[in-house]
């Protein structure tokens, strides 16, 4: 919770905008209300379903911008074509699907955009080892293409998406949190 806190004040510090799923719960949460307190720009993408669920309607108005689709194929669509950059903080098996979606795309020539994993504390290190598992084994073609940064702090994150952001030329950065 508090690494989720630290990277929304992070985005927010360094002029970025968030894009996000929605939720107010959970460390998804956390990155949204540490950005917001900060000053920074927050978008949520959630679908109806999971209003009420992931955040009460109430605590959704508190959001710069919302945008509520009708399922979760959507949401991911959209949080994609909104988003310059993704972050797999550590989640349970929705962020799973959906940074292993983002990298699959990344595999099929999709996007080139930064794809990275904190691994706070190790949490991502089985992760990271079954994609070597994988590209060792032959089982990612365009391995290239699907290297996800692995970082270990929050400060990190902030640094590559900067560095990202300068590349894209010097737009302001988005990023997803997954």
């Amino acid at each position: 919770m508090a690494a989720g806190r630290q990277l929304g004040a992070s985005i927010a510090k360094a002029g970025m905008s968030l894009i996000y799923g929605g939720g107010t719960r959970g460390i998804m949460g956390a990155v949204a209300a540490g950005c917001r307190e900060n000053g920074g720009h927050v978008t949520g993408i959630i679908p109806r379903f999971l209003m009420n669920r992931e955040a009460s309607e109430d605590e959704l108005v508190d959001l710069d911008e919302l945008i509520v689709t009708e399922d979760m194929h959507e949401r991911k669509h959209k949080m994609f074509e909104r988003s310059d950059a993704f972050v797999a903080l550590p989640g349970g098996i929705g962020t799973v699907e959906e940074i292993v979606e983002i990298m699959t795309w990344a595999q099929l020539g999709r996007h080139d955009k930064p794809m990275i994993f904190a691994s706070i504390n190790g949490f991502w290190d089985p992760m990271m080892a079954l994609l070597d598992h994988m590209r060792e084994e032959g089982f990612i073609h365009s391995a290239n293409r699907v290297r996800p940064e692995v970082v270990q702090t929050v400060d990190e994150i902030v640094q590559i998406l900067s560095s990202a952001s300068q590349s894209r030329d010097g737009e302001e950065a988005v990023i997803e949190r997954m």
